[in-house]
């Protein structure tokens, strides 16, 4: 078996045209052990791509080329979650509405407390943890459906539905004890300990009104 891929530290993506801002805020995130990758625009940021591991993008919403704005709605766009906390020394209120609303932690304007700065990342940085557990269990659980075979995807389906074996009979024309062999290794296969336990993962796997 190969060993399991390094687990990647999490990250800090600066984007801002100030260099000196950005080796502060670089320095400040490195001193408590996050990595930090610095950027100077949005164009660079599109290059270079994200990291693997849990990342936060400090993000300066008034950028040469492309605002950091534009940048937000693009992510979401393009269904990239990556949580952003936003800098600016050129704030205003209806600027910090639309970054909320557009999902970001945080709206700080410049000069800034670093607390209240490595806060909001921290809030950002176990976010996009979760995400990544979340697809970990999830592509680990789609790995276990695959190895169903049709007919036991059929019974599954007819299971969480609630159904009972009798009503999945007449639904596939098969046996009631042939159900309850399918049901039974839909079980075992799936790992799933209940029935709301093999619900939960249907519910995950999407797997409402398959037939």
């Amino acid at each position: 078996m190969p060993p399991p891929p390094p687990i990647s530290p999490p990250t800090v993506i600066i984007i801002d045209d100030d260099p000196a801002m950005r080796e502060s805020i670089s320095s400040l995130i490195r001193s408590v052990g996050f990595q930090a990758k610095t950027l100077s625009s949005v164009d660079e940021f599109r290059k270079s791509g994200r990291p693997n591991g849990p990342a936060c993008l400090v993000l300066d919403v008034r950028l040469p080329g492309q605002s950091g704005l534009v940048l937000q709605r693009e992510l979401a766009a393009s269904h990239v979650q990556l949580p952003i906390v936003f800098i600016t020394g050129h704030g205003d209120i209806p600027m910090s509405v639309q970054a909320m609303k557009g999902g970001a932690i945080e709206f700080l304007s410049k000069p800034f407390r670093d607390q209240d700065l490595l806060d909001a990342i921290q809030v950002g940085l176990a976010r996009d943890q979760t995400r990544l557990d979340d697809e970990k269990s999830t592509s680990a659980l789609r790995a276990r459906f695959e190895t169903l075979t049709a007919r036991e995807r059929e019974v599954m389906v007819g299971v969480v539905a609630g159904r009972l074996n009798k009503q999945i009979a007449g639904d596939l024309s098969i046996s009631e004890i042939t159900v309850k062999v399918h049901r039974s290794q839909v079980m075992r296969k799936m790992k799933a300990s209940s029935l709301p336990d093999l619900a939960r993962m249907a519910d995950k796997l999407k797997l409402a009104g398959q037939v």
